[in-house]
C-alpha cells in the first residue's frame, strides 16, 4: 500500500502538466518569433529603435509582482489568509499596472513615429511585445480568478494546486519578459 501511495505522490497533477505543455508551446512561439527577428534584422531597410522607459518600468512592476505573488503563495501554504488575500491583492494591482505601463511604452512608440506600417522591424516590435502582453492579460486573469477565491465566503478548501500553477505561469511571463527586453536591447 506504500507503494501505491508513494506512487501517487510521484504524479503530475493533470492541471500542472498542461500548464507545463502550454508554456512549452508558447517558448517554442517566441522562439521562432525571435529566431526570424534575428534572420530579418540583416535585411537591408531594417531600422533600429530605442525602447522607452516605461518598458523598464514595467519591468521593475512585474518583477515586484512575482515577488509578491511568491509570499502570496507561502502565506497560503502556512495557511496566514489574511496575509494571502493581501497579496493576492497586491499582485493583481501591479499586474494591471505592468499592462499598463506597457500600453504607455507603445503609446511612446506611436508618438516617436515607430508605427507598423513604417517598418518591419516595427512591426516585429510590436507583435513580439503584444503576444507577451496577451499572456500576461491571461495571467492577470487567473489572477482575477484567484482573488475571487481568496475572498469567497464559501465553504474553504485548502487546496495549493491552483496557486501553484498560477504562479508558475505568472513567474513564466515575467521571466519571459526579461528575455524579450534583454533580446530587444541587445539585438537590435
Amino acid at each position: 500500500m506504500n507503494t501505491v501511495v508513494m506512487e501517487q505522490r510521484k504524479r503530475i497533477h493533470p492541471h500542472k502538466f498542461t500548464l507545463w505543455v502550454g508554456i512549452a508551446s508558447i517558448i517554442m512561439m517566441f522562439a521562432g518569433l525571435t529566431s526570424a527577428y534575428i534572420v530579418k534584422r540583416n535585411q537591408v531597410n531594417w531600422t533600429s529603435f530605442e525602447l522607452p522607459p516605461m518598458f523598464w518600468y514595467s519591468t521593475l512592476v512585474i518583477l515586484l509582482s512575482s515577488a509578491t505573488l511568491f509570499l502570496a503563495q507561502n502565506a497560503f501554504k502556512q495557511r496566514d489568509m489574511s496575509k494571502y488575500r493581501n497579496l493576492v491583492v497586491v499582485t493583481l494591482f501591479l499586474g494591471i499596472i505592468f499592462i499598463t505601463l506597457q500600453v504607455l511604452g507603445f503609446k511612446q512608440l506611436w508618438e516617436k513615429g515607430i508605427t507598423l506600417q513604417k517598418n518591419v522591424s516595427f512591426s516585429f516590435l510590436y507583435v513580439i511585445v503584444s503576444l507577451h502582453g496577451l499572456h500576461v492579460i491571461g495571467g492577470v486573469i487567473a489572477l482575477i480568478v484567484l482573488f475571487l477565491k481568496a475572498f469567497s465566503t464559501k465553504i474553504r478548501n485548502y487546496n495549493i494546486v491552483p496557486i501553484e500553477v498560477i504562479s508558475t505561469y505568472w513567474h513564466f511571463v515575467d521571466v519571459l519578459w526579461i528575455y524579450l527586453l534583454v533580446f530587444l536591447v541587445m539585438i537590435r
